[in-house]
């Protein structure tokens, strides 16, 4: 039989910083991404092997601890949903279609009313075994409409309202600058929606960010809610009840050209970064987005609102909980 491990003890230094350690959730991530398998620009072969394990273990060594995972179409979401279930305790999918893909139902020979009601199905049953926590990500997105028209978007946005007034799971919405589109088609449908949700990775205007805080969301920040002068602006208003964390990986880093930057002055990174190529079992890659990253999000953050790290984290952390249904800490892996 093999020998029990030995208990290794605590040093007092080192349970203080274990009982101290901020706790984060990245509610925006998108480990379905082939990046996360080593798979970029579409090609065939990968850069480096598929390395979520370590992803995840360097975002818990800071302190993330919980991840919604993004479905962005119903392939994803049932990907997601299989990671969730890799990971459980720490990772928990959401349930959707993203503006940029709602070209899908059209393609559909019935209409499109097949794949929503696959969807709608699928998120029932994620709910129930508890691997779902959200219905999104979808929503409008008229910044690129190159990937789908504007009223094909709009058409499945009101479609996916309807199912989420039966599936009664919080939002994970996405608006790209269509902000009077968003409210008019979402409004009608809100008395139906009383857990509301999350506007994620805003980039939107002080006005529009007032009015979506009014109709009852929380708003999500990420680095490119980080990006220009205005934006900071929008993040400093938003209340501490309704901000949420993200990093949106492996897409929306917080780069040297963001607004957002000059809060980080002096912060080190707490692993190397190496390309692609050049891949290391313990080091990041640059070029994509990953959670630990959030910490960066939180400090900026932190600096443009005046409010101490431990504030912004604390209330980001029971917010997502909260809304989301997480769990708590205690659960993780």
């Amino acid at each position: 039989m093999a020998a029990t491990p030995p208990v290794l003890e605590k040093t007092d230094g080192e349970e203080k910083a274990a009982s101290t350690m901020l706790r984060y959730a990245d509610v925006g991530i998108n480990f379905t991404d082939g990046t996360y398998n080593g798979f970029y620009n579409n090609r065939k072969e990968p850069s480096h092997p598929g390395d979520l394990d370590q992803v995840l273990n360097r975002a818990s060594s800071v302190g993330v601890h919980k991840f919604m995972v993004t479905g962005s179409d119903l392939e994803q979401s049932l990907h997601a949903i299989e990671i969730a279930k890799q990971y459980q305790g720490q990772c928990y999918a959401t349930v959707g279609v993203h503006p940029c893909s709602a070209n899908a139902f059209e393609r559909a020979n019935d209409g499109g009313d097949q794949l929503l009601e696959e969807l709608k199905k699928t998120a029932q049953q994620g709910a129930r075994d508890g691997w779902v926590k959200a219905f999104g990500e979808f929503g409008l997105d008229f910044d690129r409409l190159g990937h789908c028209k504007k009223e094909v978007q709009e058409r499945w946005f009101k479609r996916q309202l309807e199912v989420a007034v039966e599936l009664q799971l919080p939002l994970f919405l996405h608006s790209r600058a269509a902000h009077n589109s968003f409210q008019s088609i979402l409004k009608p449908h809100l008395s139906g929606l009383p857990r509301r949700g999350l506007v994620h990775s805003f980039t939107g205007t002080l006005t529009e960010m007032r009015e979506l805080i009014d109709l009852g969301f929380h708003i999500g920040i990420n680095g490119c809610s980080l990006k220009t002068e205005e934006n900071l602006e929008v993040v400093k208003e938003v209340p501490l009840e309704r901000l949420q964390l993200e990093t949106d990986g492996p897409w929306c880093e917080i780069r040297p050209s963001h607004a957002g930057k000059k809060y980080l002055d002096g912060y080190q990174d707490p692993f190397r970064k190496v390309k692609k190529e050049k891949w290391e079992d313990e080091a990041m890659v640059k070029g994509r987005n990953e959670p630990v990253e959030i910490v960066k999000v939180a400090k900026v953050v932190s600096g443009i609102k005046g409010i101490k790290l431990d504030d912004i984290v604390e209330a980001a952390w029971s917010n997502s909980v909260g809304m989301f249904g997480l769990g708590s800490e205690e659960q993780c892996g």
